[in-house]
């Protein structure tokens, strides 16, 4: 077993681990999940996986944990009539104007603007 082959499989493992998180009921019940959970669900410090995960794949956890989380306010964005609040809230964050933020540093455009750009293509 090397250690590429390892490497790998830790990394399907967190994207296994939080596309399971996020399709099931558990972001309402427990919120965002975290660094540390992740890490513990792995058996492994956060800072080794942080590490790992950027080593091979040039993203830290919190990245990939915002990755599944914004494909899934995509989903609600383009699927749903709910308004930016109640999705901010619908995917665990406290303050909207947090998920607005991140939305845009992470996709380049507003909640608001991806909705807009959707239904112009």
């Amino acid at each position: 077993f090397t250690r590429e082959k390892y490497n790998k499989t830790i990394v399907d493992a967190i994207n296994d681990f939080l596309s399971a998180y996020f399709t099931s009921n558990r972001l309402e019940k427990e919120g965002i999940p975290t660094v540390l959970q992740c890490a513990e669900h792995l058996n492994l410090s956060p800072n080794y996986l942080s590490d790992l995960l950027r080593k091979e794949t040039g993203k830290t956890t919190q990245d990939h944990i915002h990755y599944h989380l914004l494909e899934m306010a995509k989903d609600r964005l383009l699927g749903t009539d709910n308004s930016i609040q109640e999705i901010a809230y619908s995917l665990g964050f406290e303050y909207p104007h947090y998920f607005s933020n991140l939305f845009k540093k992470k996709i380049g455009m507003s909640p608001t603007e991806y909705r807009r750009w959707d239904e112009s293509n």
